[in-house]
């Protein structure tokens, strides 16, 4: 393997990849942080969101906020209501019940407003590194960096870093990435992910950027 990729580099990978992506969608978190502008709204879809594809993601989304849009309207619905609302999310039962946890400990403990630094949303039941960074930036458009599973693996794929964790990927990225890209690099990456750079036979003959990439542990691909 060559050396690292350096930041002119990932500069010029971004530009590519956001070219590239122009007509495909945003992730389902983006999605609701664009139509709502809602930092409550952006945690919750967070929490749908884990371990559950984005074409079920945002319909969850749409049918729960239809019916209820603020803590206090959620922390009123029983959580079997709630439940069949984000029918199919995965472990739908237990996020039902972790909505209802989150609402009450943001009206006891922050008088009923989402915190917007990361040591405070960490102290929520069931909120880690990932969400509470796309809260930061997809909520309130403050600087972090959201490491999921694309991410993590793009990020070491093209030669830009060499981690073994998520977690690692996010302290890697916060000491080498511009922080002009902070904010966008989550979005990117899982879209191009989602669609190009997959976990298994990414689409490398199609990728723009496959001059660049030093396609990292890639055995087979198309």
């Amino acid at each position: 393997m060559r050396g690292l990729l350096n930041n002119d580099q990932i500069a010029q990978v971004i530009r590519l990849l956001k070219v590239a992506m122009r007509d495909l969608p945003d992730p389902s978190v983006t999605l609701v942080g664009k139509k709502f502008k809602s930092p409550f709204l952006v945690l919750i879809s967070c929490l749908l969101s884990l371990r559950t594809r984005d074409e079920t993601t945002l319909p969850a989304c749409e049918r729960l906020f239809a019916r209820a849009d603020t803590m206090q309207g959620m922390l009123k619905m029983p959580v079997g209501e709630i439940q069949k609302l984000i029918y199919p999310v995965g472990f739908y039962k237990t996020k039902a019940l972790r909505i209802h946890d989150i609402c009450g400990d943001l009206i006891d403990r922050f008088g009923a407003k989402v915190p917007d630094d990361l040591e405070s949303l960490l102290t929520l039941k069931g909120v880690g590194r990932k969400t509470a960074n796309l809260v930061l930036t997809e909520g309130f458009g403050k600087q972090g960096i959201c490491v999921d599973t694309h991410v993590h693996r793009i990020s070491n794929r093209l030669g830009y870093i060499k981690t073994r964790t998520p977690d690692e990927t996010e302290f890697a990225l916060r000491k080498k990435l511009p922080r002009q890209y902070w904010i966008e690099y989550n979005a990117l990456l899982v879209t191009w992910g989602q669609n190009v750079c997959k976990p298994i036979s990414p689409l490398c003959t199609t990728c723009p950027v496959e001059n660049i990439c030093q396609r990292v542990k890639v055995g087979i691909s198309r």
